[in-house]
């Protein structure tokens, strides 16, 4: 695609990269305010994420009327049908650049909210006009919000948010997400305290009414005002530098040849072992974090108690996080991948294992050292093996793969829960998959390697 397509796209003089400020001006390297604004970005898209919905599960349940199979049933099929519209926001995101992508996702998102803050009197109202029985209407209702709030906060404002930092950097990529993982490790740890402390304040309805406006009005507009598609549209480079002396001292996995188109990407080896794993690791954080109250039940521990999992989970996360970054850019990441996949495997069996203190240690150990590399290499990965051209498009497809997998994880959970009681036939299930990807990782080798021979 030409540049001037692209540059009439953009359009008016409210989306130029000079206005309203010059970012090459800036004291420091611009890259870094990015940073930020793509880690908030991430950090506004909690109420879409599992986290965000762990704490309203037991409260939809009642205020709707529907049991806990419906309910994930529900999430399951919204959830999944957000995944498959989001490979036409990433082409999307390569058109119109992460400014216009991260200000329409911001309102979407907020408008969403709103929208969920209602789903009670939305249900009464048609309840009242239609002749429709109740669980249809409730079921429908809340499949939509579903809908609706996975792909604008889960999907295009993660998504948005993610690529525009992977764009900025190049040999500091790994140390960008580390430091974004940082906050968003410790923000989405948090997030299930924070949320239930804002329900007991304020009521269910009015906590998602107040997520609504404050990410119409500060999420959005830091983006417009903050966010900027690439370093060259600026007048800077990518790391604030010249590369010469970066590229000499990466490893020769960490190095760029060219740009991959999303069907090429398709074609390789890594992609597939990458996206499976990246798509497990949403499959079944999702999955448990959903479940998470009930689960705690069936092990016979305290709902306080599991939820307080998250603070250590996520001090180690941040850890692994800092050292994976640190790691990415001096070698191969399908090394770091192994770990991930060796942590979830840890995880689900300190799941299995939850009535005993090491099941507790397992599962906080291995979540987190699975959870802080999955934060640094799911925003890695793409553009060091494939480049930024297409970023949108390829990361698109992989967004869509792990919303589609998180979509599925708490039905399977449920259905388990549902026909045999437990949570323990899914779970070894879970294990399995992990376990066989461990092994895939042998020839997932940077693709960018047989273009620079």
């Amino acid at each position: 695609m030409s540049k001037e397509p692209l540059k009439s796209l953009k359009g008016s003089r409210l989306w130029d990269p000079g206005f309203p400020f010059r970012p090459a001006r800036w004291p420091f390297f611009y890259g870094w305010v990015m940073v930020g604004m793509g880690t908030l970005a991430v950090v506004f898209s909690i109420p879409g994420q599992t986290m965000g919905f762990s704490v309203f599960t037991d409260i939809l349940m009642k205020e709707l009327g529907l049991s806990r199979v419906s309910l994930s049933t529900a999430y399951c099929l919204g959830t999944v049908a957000s995944g498959f519209t989001l490979p036409f926001f990433g082409r999307l995101y390569d058109r119109i650049g992460a400014r216009r992508m991260i200000f329409y996702s911001a309102l979407a998102t907020g408008v969403v909210l709103l929208y969920l803050s209602q789903v009670r009197w939305l249900l009464d109202c048609l309840d009242f006009l239609l002749g429709v029985p109740r669980a249809v209407l409730a079921f429908s209702v809340i499949t939509l919000g579903f809908y609706m709030i996975r792909a604008s906060a889960q999907g295009v404002l993660t998504m948005s948010g993610r690529n525009a930092i992977g764009k900025w950097f190049d040999y500091h990529r790994g140390t960008a997400f580390a430091l974004s993982g940082l906050i968003t490790s410790f923000a989405f740890s948090f997030a299930p305290r924070g949320l239930r402390g804002m329900i007991d304040h304020f009521g269910w309805s009015q906590s998602w009414l107040v997520l609504g406006v404050a990410t119409m009005t500060i999420m959005a507009g830091m983006g417009w005002l903050f966010f900027r598609d690439n370093p060259e549209e600026c007048g800077l480079r990518m790391d604030g530098v010249d590369h010469t002396r970066n590229r000499k001292a990466a490893h020769d996995d960490a190095l760029t040849h060219r740009d991959f188109t999303r069907a090429e990407a398709l074609r390789t080896w890594p992609f597939w072992v990458f996206n499976l794993s990246f798509g497990f690791m949403s499959l079944y954080t999702t999955a448990v974090t959903f479940h998470i109250l009930s689960i705690a039940k069936q092990a016979q521990r305290g709902e306080i108690e599991v939820i307080g999992y998250f603070v250590p989970m996520a001090f180690i996360s941040v850890l692994t996080n800092l050292l994976i970054g640190w790691m990415s850019s001096r070698t191969r990441l399908k090394y770091l991948l192994a770990i991930m996949n060796g942590g979830a495997l840890v995880s689900v069996i300190g799941v299995i294992h939850l009535q005993t203190h090491a099941g507790v240690f397992s599962y906080i150990v291995g979540n987190g050292i699975a959870g802080g590399c999955f934060a640094c290499l799911s925003g890695v990965a793409w553009p060091r093996f494939f480049g930024r051209r297409w970023l949108g498009a390829i990361s698109g497809i992989g967004m869509s793969s792990m919303v589609i997998a998180s979509g599925i994880g708490p039905l399977l959970f449920g259905a388990s829960l549902s026909v045999t009681g437990s949570y323990t036939p899914v779970l070894w299930g879970c294990a399995l998959v992990p376990a066989l990807l461990i092994l895939a990782t042998g020839r997932s080798d940077n693709p960018q390697k047989d273009d620079a021979r």
